[in-house]
């Protein structure tokens, strides 16, 4: 039997950090397993920079304001586009269960760093979160029922998902701007393959051979000074980051009152300090958030292979019975 990996392995192998989050969660060749229509609106825009813009389709199931799922694209923040809705779930089939669709693209962290946004994160979050604030303001136009708005997301998406379902409420009733006023909560959210903290001490206590993933996220770059990689400057400066990651890990955020999440993977979680095969996607993300979960008394969902009933369950379903039965958005 292999032994488990230290610490010092792990921060040994933090130099491959750049390439895991460069690879992670890109759309595979061949055509889309969930092909669409073309979208009811495209490229809407909902603010100045080039990639804040979304498409929205509209379900013909209902003449009556509808539910909707906020699809938010993977690629560690880095990578991918609302395109690959057509890869990532079966949105045909939300549309055919009477809710209608929205894709959104958003600043990637590194064009946020180019900015000057610190920490580069808040770029993709804040986007998503100022997206839904613009669909909710369209809602009477576009015919939706803002009390009824499920995320889904796989990867980075999934972990923006998170963010949003977990976070405070955004709004600013007393803001002159009418978008700023609109809500951020939501009524649910399903997440495939997520990452569920930015907390590094987290992330090696459950994934050993880590390659840091969410060190790009606060701007963490190799310490040529110090002769420190990414990941050793993630973790020996953890003080330093502890705000951020208060405000912008999921796990940080989970509280008794939010809405309820699916964590859905692909694989089955594998034994604690043991390597990983995917250390940007393993269920192991999933164990501990969910008993953190389970201990504030939130609704949480954690289906990974292994689980009894694996196969019967999917995003889609969860969507459709949390959207379709409703609960109102807190």
């Amino acid at each position: 039997m292999k032994a488990p990996l230290t610490l010092l392995t792990a921060l040994l192998l933090a130099p491959l950090a750049v390439l895991a989050q460069d690879t992670a969660a890109k759309p595979s060749e061949g055509p889309p397993p969930y092909p669409l229509p073309p979208p009811t609106l495209a490229n809407v825009r909902y603010g100045v920079h080039e990639r804040q813009v979304l498409d929205f389709w509209q379900t013909k199931k209902t003449q009556e304001h509808a539910p909707l799922l906020f699809y938010i694209h993977g690629g560690a923040w880095n990578h991918g586009d609302k395109d690959t809705i057509t890869r990532g779930i079966n949105a045909q089939q939300i549309l055919d269960a009477g809710i209608s669709v929205v894709s959104i693209n958003y600043r990637y962290i590194r064009q946020a760093e180019a900015e000057g946004v610190m920490p580069p994160v808040i770029g993709p979050l804040h986007d998503a979160a100022r997206a839904l604030q613009f669909v909710r303001s369209k809602a009477a136009e576009w015919k939706i029922d803002k009390t009824r708005v499920g995320a889904f997301g796989g990867s980075a998406g999934g972990a923006s998902s998170l963010w949003l379902a977990l976070h405070p409420d955004l709004a600013d009733p007393k803001s002159s701007d009418p978008v700023a006023r609109e809500s951020t909560r939501l009524t649910c959210a399903a997440v495939l393959s997520a990452q569920t903290t930015l907390d590094p001490q987290q992330v090696v206590s459950w994934i050993p051979n880590t390659v840091g993933y969410g060190a790009h996220a606060f701007g963490i770059k190799q310490d040529r000074a110090r002769k420190l990689s990414m990941l050793q400057v993630y973790i020996t400066d953890r003080e330093k980051f502890l705000p951020w990651i208060a405000e912008y890990s999921p796990y940080a955020l989970v509280s008794q009152d939010d809405p309820p999440l699916m964590l859905y993977y692909r694989s089955a979680p594998e034994p604690p300090g043991q390597p990983v095969k995917d250390t940007s996607h393993t269920a192991n993300y999933g164990v501990k958030f969910t008993e953190h979960c389970k201990e504030v008394g939130m609704d949480c969902l954690f289906i990974h292979p292994g689980v009894p009933g694996f196969k019967d369950h999917s995003v889609e379903k969860y969507l459709i019975q949390k959207l379709s039965h409703g609960t109102d958005s807190k």
